[in-house]
């Protein structure tokens, strides 16, 4: 369980600043823009970047390949899951009309629903977790001994 005591605490810190910067958005009326949502990648990626880092620090000369991958996967994914499950509770209880205002254009030809808008948020999550975090481990993994 030590194993994962670092990546939560980095996941939980993602999941704040990703709602925090979504209610700034949505303050400035400016969380329907999709253009602003590719923020959440940089947030994202210095939170999995930092989350490899600190495990890194943390293991000194036990660090291999696996230990960081695991912590840039865990930090994106449980991030991803806690804001999927702010953003459905965004969009049934706190501002129902959120859907049909992002997708105003779109939802003329299609019912989009909360799971169908919860699972895009989660994909996305996921795929910028792994995309990042295979980045990221190429600055971070051990050289080749010769």
């Amino acid at each position: 369980m030590k194993m994962f005591t670092l990546p939560i605490r980095f996941a939980i810190a993602l999941t704040t600043s990703l709602i925090a910067y979504f209610l700034v958005l949505s303050l400035l009326d400016l969380h329907t823009n999709p253009f602003f949502s590719l923020f959440n990648g940089v947030i994202t990626g210095f939170a999995t970047y930092e989350a490899i880092r600190y495990r890194r620090i943390e293991l000194g000369k036990d660090y291999n390949y696996t230990d960081g991958f695991t912590a840039g996967l865990v930090t994106g994914f449980l991030a991803s899951i806690l804001f999927t499950i702010f953003m459905a509770i965004y969009a049934t209880e706190i501002n129902p009309n959120f859907i049909n205002e992002l997708v105003v254009d779109f939802a003329n030809h299609y019912d989009i629903g909360v799971a169908t808008f919860g699972f895009v948020v989660l994909l996305m999550g996921f795929a910028t977790s792994v995309v990042l975090t295979l980045a990221f481990m190429q600055l971070y993994k051990n050289p080749i001994k010769e």
